[in-house]
């Protein structure tokens, strides 16, 4: 079991990423058998879906309930692109190609509690104004809602209305919402990066694809920016992404995998001392795979 500071005020930030949000699955899994508390959460994106679950059931068991969602998941499950929906919006008749139903449906399943301040954790999920372009930060009111705003990708899945806003992907505004576990109160924050696909040989070959990936790529740029940015207000840790990664944040068939990969290489991180020391690590960095 890993040795706490009492003193200090630990959050959870976990970053978003498609379907690579399950290698944040085996980071939590490793934190938990490690004995490590968070004193709250934040999220956005696939990040605010695993944040939202996990602040519902912070646990062994909650996240193994949480892999075996992972496991079950496929693309048409959280993409269920029409043909005739997708024609209509590239030719502008509607502004999102997918209905967002079934992803409403998967969170209203699977979540614990209906509103965010009933969770047994803090959770805090981070969307985006699309009118504004502003960080909208959603503490309490309906669970669902919050977490569908914050995973819905603009001109892929529709904006979500809540308090007079049009919301959607916190991705795009803070992605890595270290900044609010700042302002929220924050004296450490453990931070689970999904990484990105460093290990193919060619961009994807489909537009969501291709989108997804090369948000990714800007995800892991702007997370080390911030890293340097906020490393002297707070004790950061970062959790090492996976490397070599050749899996698309379009491709579900492989959430085995990355949980599994993602708890062993937290494990390794963890017995090694990742909690004493604050590294950006390097597989963040642009690299390649020969």
């Amino acid at each position: 079991m890993t040795e706490q500071d009492p003193s200090a005020r630990t959050a959870f930030v976990l970053a978003g990423g498609g379907s690579l949000g399950a290698v944040e699955v085996g980071m939590l899994a490793a934190l938990v058998e490690h004995g490590v508390d968070a004193d709250f959460v934040v999220g956005a994106s696939a990040g605010a879906i695993n944040g939202a679950y996990f602040a519902g059931r912070p646990d062994t068991d909650g996240v193994a309930e949480l892999a075996e969602i992972w496991r079950g998941l496929s693309r048409r499950d959280i993409f269920p692109i029409s043909l005739v929906r997708g024609m209509l919006g590239l030719l502008s008749v509607g502004n999102h190609v997918a209905g967002s139903g079934r992803l409403r449906r998967l969170l209203a399943e699977n979540l614990a509690y209906e509103n965010l301040e009933e969770a047994r954790l803090p959770v805090h999920v981070v969307a985006t104004d699309l009118v504004t372009g502003m960080e909208v930060v959603l503490s309490s009111g309906s669970a669902v809602d919050a977490v569908l705003a914050s995973a819905s990708i603009p001109a892929i899945f529709p904006p979500v209305r809540m308090k007079g806003r049009y919301l959607a992907d916190g991705g795009i505004a803070n992605n890595t919402p270290i900044s609010v576990a700042c302002d929220l109160g924050a004296t450490r924050a453990i931070v689970l990066p999904t990484g990105f696909a460093c290990h193919i040989d060619a961009p994807p070959a489909d537009t969501i694809g291709m989108a997804l990936h090369a948000m990714s790529l800007l995800i892991a740029r702007q997370l080390v920016v911030d890293l340097d940015r906020f490393a002297e207000r707070i004790a950061l840790h970062v959790a090492p992404p996976l490397c070599p990664l050749a899996t698309s944040p379009m491709d579900f068939s492989r959430a085995d995998e990355l949980i599994e990969r993602g708890a062993d290489a937290t494990r390794r991180w963890l017995d090694d001392g990742g909690l004493e020391c604050s590294v950006i690590p390097p597989e963040l960095r642009g690299h390649g795979h020969g």
